[in-house]
């Protein structure tokens, strides 16, 4: 197989866009929690350690406040940090840092002083890990003006898109999902950015408009092939960033096929299914044909059972159940 049309797997696209970014440009570090041992952040800092030393790979003590704190000052002092939080729910502890500090200080400072910051956080649900270690808070980062939110769903995605993220002037949330970490596709052996607020189709339709992001992008895409069986032609849309939202994108596809279902990874009340729903209510008001249809978790905290993270969970089966709903 040629360097061109390779197959890499998604937490390996990480892991290179890491080395090649931080060979390219000396101002990059990554710190956190883990990052000194590859397997507590899959394979994405393999290697990273024994190449570029401690210097510029932090493994730090549990004080996620403290580490992200001292991210945004190495930011604004004109370092480029990427600072990880293995498992997204503790991400909790650096609202003052990333909030109230990075978000704002672009705004602030009237333009004059930038945070070139990359918060990645790492969402663990499933594996009997419970209400602590499962959530997918995105929600709460993408209503904050100032930051960006990118959740890729494929490794090509995965890759671009931490480029992005580092390059980019101003703190970007990266936010991945362990369930994507062993799945495959082509990468380019090149370093390369995917646009950050730019959507993709990824399984063109007529009948139906499917919006998804991060895993249940891929379980979309399952979804749409089982349909089609069913005669029905599903367009899917991989929102790959949850601020800024591609509404063009979401406002055609919609227009065209006049049903809409929404599949997010975290809860339904007050997330991104709530905010695509409440774009597509603004600008196309009663032009659906039926009204549109939400995946997401149930409004109740992960539990910690296998035969109740089966019910909890929601995968393809259940954006199919939405999608025939509407076509009842």
């Amino acid at each position: 197989m040629s360097p061109k049309n390779r197959i890499l797997q998604y937490s390996l696209a990480i892991n290179e866009a890491l080395h090649q970014t931080m060979s390219r440009d000396k101002r990059v570090f990554l710190i956190g929690q883990g990052v000194k041992s590859p397997w507590y952040v899959g394979n994405t800092a393999k290697g990273l350690l024994e190449k570029y030393g401690t210097e510029r790979v932090i493994d730090t003590p549990v004080s996620e406040n403290g580490i992200t704190g001292a991210a945004v000052g190495a930011a604004i002092a004109g370092m480029r940090p990427v600072v990880v939080h293995p498992r997204m729910d503790f991400m909790l502890y650096a609202l003052d840092p990333i909030i109230n500090e990075a978000a704002n200080w672009y705004y602030m400072t009237g333009g004059k002083s930038t945070v070139p910051l990359v918060v990645w956080g790492i969402i663990n649900r499933g594996g009997e890990q419970a209400a602590q270690h499962s959530q997918a808070i995105h929600g709460i980062f993408a209503h904050i003006p100032g930051l960006k939110v990118v959740m890729p769903s494929t490794p090509y995605d995965a890759k671009g898109l931490m480029a992005a993220a580092i390059q980019d002037e101003n703190p970007v949330v990266f936010i991945d999902d362990r369930w994507l970490y062993q799945s495959e596709g082509h990468v380019p052996t090149e370093l390369y950015t995917v646009p950050i607020g730019k959507g993709v189709i990824r399984k063109k339709g007529t009948d139906i408009t499917i919006v998804a992001i991060s895993y249940m992008a891929a379980e979309s895409l399952k979804a749409a092939q089982e349909l089609e069986q069913a005669g029905i032609s599903a367009e899917v849309l991989d929102l790959r960033s949850a601020k800024p939202l591609d509404q063009e994108l979401i406002i055609r596809s919609v227009s065209k096929t006049k049903r809409l279902v929404v599949a997010d990874v975290g809860w339904k009340t007050g997330g991104l299914s709530a905010e695509v729903a409440a774009l597509v209510a603004e600008k196309l008001g009663t032009d659906l044909k039926k009204p549109l249809q939400r995946v997401a978790l149930p409004d109740i905290p992960a539990p910690s059972s296998k035969t109740l993270e089966a019910v909890y969970y929601p995968r393809s089966k259940e954006i199919v159940k939405a999608v025939k709903k509407i076509f009842q």
